[in-house]
């Protein structure tokens, strides 16, 4: 099974669309705690996608692999960080974590492609 985190990722952004439409008040309340959750005070924002995304490992979600992903690479992340933080996901989340571990490699492999191309 082949997947593709550029393409999840704005399928992503596309529901993210769709319920700021329908909730607008929830969505704005969430991205609220995100904002907040996400900036860098004691811990740096590269870490906390990195944490986002091994919990996005361990349970199962495809969207916030693509979605955190993109972020820590945005934000710095190296692909030896992204091994590490697939370690600590499968630690947490046993051996399904490996597979959705690997999907998280590949992602990063993805947007890293994708980054050099422009």
């Amino acid at each position: 099974m082949s997947k593709n985190f550029p393409e999840i990722d704005k399928d992503v952004k596309a529901g993210l669309g769709l319920l700021r439409q329908g909730a607008p008040d929830v969505m704005k309340a969430f991205a609220g705690v995100s904002m907040t959750a996400k900036q860098s005070k004691a811990i740096d924002t590269k870490t906390k996608e990195l944490m986002c995304l091994a919990i996005g490992i361990a349970v199962h979600c495809d969207g916030c692999i693509a979605h955190h992903m993109k972020g820590a690479i945005e934000n710095g992340a190296t692909r030896e960080e992204v091994l590490e933080t697939v370690m600590v996901a499968i630690l947490m989340g046993g051996g399904p974590s490996v597979f959705y571990g690997a999907d998280a490699v590949r992602a990063f492999d993805q947007f890293s492609e994708e980054k050099s191309k422009g």
